[in-house]
């Protein structure tokens, strides 16, 4: 049981409203993936799967432990699982989980257990590199990984796709049209061997903003499903799906000259009420954001953060806020306050996200 006072609220509507915004950018036909990996963004996949589920062909999880988590909740979709592991083979296949194969070794182990369960058909999936250099085979290798194929029926290529390295930035849009071009390229390779033709899918949540007209078989949406586009003018057009909050544990009448929290970092140089909060780093709040560069909402006041944050809990300077302890706290509630703590955090809203603490308690708002 989780009774942690600072609570993440999810807004099932906001989630349904940014896939609806996606799937207007799309043709009838082509099939819509929904990015769940690492807790749904932060969030809590299982839920967000339980919301969306009748809306969407594919989930997509980074680790097989994600996909059984999904499984293991009654989701019956498919699940694509994008990095998995040799030792993880045995347990993906037992929950029904589909494999990205993207290098030989692991393509190899997958084929050989099929080989020896015997599997019939089991649906994998075929990553080619087409230039982000992370994961996947390169287009040269398809003469090798068709040979393989056509000496088993114990697997079915169920898609073929790959992955943009800069959709969001207009100005490398040759480097993307190439990648683009690249993967169709590859993909005629292999339906022309192969013998039947898998689902391909290449655009991510900006690929589908900017390149819409690649948009094959499938497209795959994760951070915008979580209320971010790629520009500001897409962003206002999703909603917010994240808010956080917590409440005021102990307020403080500090005197001047003295000081707020480790090292001493915040000095008064007037007579300042300080509120405590029970968030701190561990919850996913950064030192970063202490010394003023942050800020919470107390009744729709902006309160900064002083001194460190600490591990549980900061400080914030309530003097001119009306408040009392057990007043509720916004850490953050739109995506615009997400973004300035990731500016000030020099990082991407992405990581403010997937850095909240599994401990602060998730509720669903429907």
């Amino acid at each position: 049981m989780n009774n942690h006072v600072t609570v993440l609220e999810i807004d099932s509507n906001g989630l349904l409203h940014n896939l609806n915004y996606f799937k207007q950018k799309l043709q009838p036909t082509t099939k819509f993936l929904a990015v769940v990996k690492a807790f749904g963004y932060g969030s809590e996949a299982v839920e967000v799967a339980k919301i969306v589920q009748e809306k969407v062909d594919y989930f997509a999880v980074a680790y097989t432990d994600e996909g059984i988590a999904l499984r293991e909740a009654g989701i019956k979709t498919p699940i694509l699982v994008l990095h998995p592991q040799i030792p993880n083979i045995p347990l993906l296949v037992q929950h029904g989980l589909e494999p990205n194969l993207y290098s030989f070794k692991i393509f190899d182990a997958f084929l050989k257990y099929a080989d020896e369960a015997p599997l019939m058909n089991y649906p994998v999936h075929i990553k080619f590199n087409t230039g982000l250099n992370r994961l996947g085979f390169w287009h040269t290798d398809v003469p090798t990984i068709i040979a393989e194929l056509k000496q088993s029926n114990n697997v079915k290529v169920q898609s073929i796709f790959s992955h943009l390295a800069a959709s969001e930035d207009l100005s490398e849009q040759e480097f993307t049209v190439n990648q683009i071009n690249n993967f169709a390229y590859t993909v005629k390779q292999m339906y022309e061997h192969l013998g039947y033709e898998p689902m391909i899918h290449i655009l991510n949540t900006s690929g589908v903003v900017n390149y819409t007209k690649a948009q094959f078989d499938m497209v795959r949406v994760g951070v915008g499903l979580y209320g971010f586009g790629n520009s500001e003018q897409e962003t206002a057009q999703l909603k917010n799906t994240h808010t956080l909050k917590s409440i005021i544990s102990q307020i403080h009448i500090i005197q001047p000259g003295e000081t707020v929290g480790y090292n001493r970092a915040f000095v008064a140089s007037k007579e300042t009420k300080s509120a405590t909060i029970p968030i701190g780093h561990a919850d996913g709040i950064s030192r970063r954001l202490g010394k003023k560069n942050g800020f919470v909402f107390i009744n729709n006041q902006p309160a900064p953060i002083i001194g460190n944050v600490c591990m549980d809990m900061i400080m914030v300077d309530v003097t001119k806020i009306d408040c009392k302890e057990g007043d509720e706290v916004i850490v953050f509630n739109h995506q615009q306050h997400i973004e300035y703590m990731a500016h000030k955090c020099e990082t991407i809203p992405y990581e403010i996200l997937t850095g909240l603490s599994q401990r602060i308690k998730r509720l669903v708002k429907r």
